[in-house]
């Protein structure tokens, strides 16, 4: 794969993710910030590096890590209420804007890569293409847009996580006042207890 320096120039941003927001398991609540390896868009295929996800607001993070493509093709979007109780929020604080590349819009179309690196529920472009950012370039992290809410999203690497801070310990995501509208922006019908949901 080829970068084009100039092109990587020109879509270098500085961003301030202060208020961005991310859902990790409740297991995880006392680390709001930890990171592993995993199968994610735009992972390490060698395990060379984590990342942090970060979304630019709850809507897009509970799209991303619970809803994904789970109701394709289904008529009924149910949701048992149990999934939320295993999940929690946290806010981040960014002392200093992180330095990203920017791929919300042309970006992997002036690279030469597949839009499938950014957009594809297929996410094995997004991962080589990351590995060659992360090898080649001194970038902080990618910045993109949700495929399923087009909000902002970023995938911050490990080596730039340092001076990113989380308020406290995250709390329930049950307890997040504004889940009953979030869940019906996202068209979703919770099951089991008693939670609010205008669906």
């Amino acid at each position: 794969m080829t970068l084009d320096k100039a092109v990587l120039q020109r879509l270098a941003v500085r961003a301030d993710i202060t208020d961005y927001v991310r859902i990790i398991s409740r297991a995880h609540a006392a680390t709001p910030l930890g990171m592993g390896f995993g199968k994610t868009r735009f992972s390490s295929p060698r395990d060379k590096f984590r990342l942090l996800y970060l979304a630019q607001d709850p809507a897009t993070a509970i799209a991303e890590t619970i809803v994904r493509d789970r109701f394709q093709g289904k008529a009924e979007r149910l949701i048992l209420r149990e999934e939320f109780d295993r999940y929690s929020i946290a806010v981040i604080r960014n002392p200093s804007p992180r330095f990203l590349l920017d791929l919300r819009y042309e970006g992997a179309n002036l690279l030469g890569v597949s839009t499938d690196a950014v957009r594809a529920r297929a996410q094995t472009s997004g991962r080589r293409l990351s590995q060659e950012i992360y090898d080649r370039t001194d970038f902080d992290g990618i910045l993109y847009m949700s495929r399923i809410t087009n909000k902002q999203c970023v995938a911050v690497y490990d080596r730039a996580t340092a001076s990113i801070e989380a308020d406290g310990p995250a709390w329930d995501l049950i307890r997040l006042s504004a889940l009953g509208p979030i869940l019906d922006a996202l068209h979703l019908t919770v099951i089991g207890g008693g939670m609010m949901s205008n669906r």
